[in-house]
């Protein structure tokens, strides 16, 4: 069954899809912040996408780490959903903390019931874990256990109001590996 993700089923509420960057390569001479996506990553972020319109994961915004993979990663995710999505690259992203990355949600007030945020370990596993209140267990001990490149977390909010949110406020609905896809 797809979740409710349209306008007025999320009212009053918000959505957080948490999805780190796919799998990168590391050419020799390249700085961590320029690494391209390997082959494997090439082909796990669109299914990602596929996955993603499928079940009606659609945001309303993308935040997106400026680091090279991530930018890669949601280009290809892009292609694969139904609707153009506003997007933000947003550097504070790269390497950033869990604390960080909360303030970065926060600070978008009211706006998108649904949010994408595209970024890196161990922030967005550190963030996911932080958030988490209750849910889905077996996700929960997936997600808490390994949060592997392409792995995306579905996080609900009971909160009208992104600054409303904060840790042990979210609702874990899935975590969906590419292994998981198939």
């Amino acid at each position: 069954m797809a979740d409710k993700t349209d306008k007025e089923a999320l009212q009053g509420q918000r959505r957080l899809l948490l999805l780190r960057h796919a799998k990168s390569a590391w050419p020799d001479g390249t700085a961590d912040h320029e690494r391209p996506l390997a082959e494997r990553g090439e082909k796990a972020a669109p299914a990602m996408g596929n996955y993603m319109a499928r079940e009606h994961l659609i945001p309303n915004l993308a935040l997106v780490s400026d680091a090279r993979r991530t930018r890669q990663t949601w280009e290809l995710v892009q292609r694969r959903l139904p609707a153009e999505v506003a997007t933000r690259i947003d550097p504070t992203i790269y390497e950033a903390p869990a604390g960080r990355l909360l303030d970065t949600i926060r600070a978008l007030g009211d706006s998108a019931a649904t949010l994408l945020l595209i970024g890196h370990n161990p922030g967005l596993q550190d963030l996911a874990l932080m958030l988490i209140g209750d849910g889905d267990a077996r996700a929960h001990d997936a997600l808490a256990a390994k949060y592997p490149t392409t792995a995306l977390a579905v996080i609900d909010f009971p909160v009208a109001d992104w600054r409303q949110v904060g840790p042990g406020s979210g609702l874990l609905t899935r975590f969906v590996t590419p292994r998981s896809l198939r």
